[in-house]
């Protein structure tokens, strides 16, 4: 006989079992659903970029670049393996992407684009470093809100907020 809890949002709560047969018996169980929204980042300053989280968690981005390929990023500790699914909108000349990194920082396989979005995580990755960077050869103001995620899986889901959004970032 199994137990099947499914979480409606993201948070912390306790499932509590009592037993039918023995009103003795009864078991107090925490639980805490995750967001299915695997990224982490926050506020960012540099070359020219500002990020600042929105209330709903999503990224509002204002500035502009110091150059072509330059903007923010965040590294964190890579939450899962196999194949992942990145999804989201952008802001016209800025482009959102992802790396694997081994332990020592180097990269793993392909960069993870809007464009390219469904990936195998290559298996010594430890860490994912998300870059915002300005595509434009003379780079123009921006005002904007980015609402990405990236999934467990082949399928995108409707947009949620992520679990950390307060890693601060920097310039790239």
């Amino acid at each position: 006989m199994g137990i099947s809890v499914t979480g409606v949002k993201p948070g912390n709560t306790t499932v509590t079992i009592n037993s039918k047969t023995s009103p003795n018996i009864s078991k107090r169980i925490p639980v805490t659903v995750k967001s299915r929204n695997l990224l982490a980042y926050g506020p960012a300053e540099g070359n020219g970029l500002t990020a600042t989280v929105n209330t709903d968690g999503s990224l509002h981005v204002t500035g502009t670049a110091t150059g072509q390929w330059h903007g923010l990023s965040w590294t964190f500790p890579c939450p899962v393996q196999g194949t992942v699914k990145l999804s989201g909108t952008s802001i016209a000349g800025l482009s959102l992407n992802i790396k694997c990194l081994d332990a020592k920082g180097q990269q793993l396989g392909n960069q993870m684009n809007l464009g390219n979005s469904v990936m195998a995580i290559p298996a010594d990755t430890v860490s994912l470093f998300l870059n915002v960077i300005s595509t434009e050869a003379t780079p123009t103001e921006k005002n904007g809100d980015l609402r990405f995620q990236l999934e467990s899986g082949d399928t995108a889901h409707d947009w949620m907020k992520p679990d950390n959004t307060s890693l601060v970032g920097g310039g790239l």
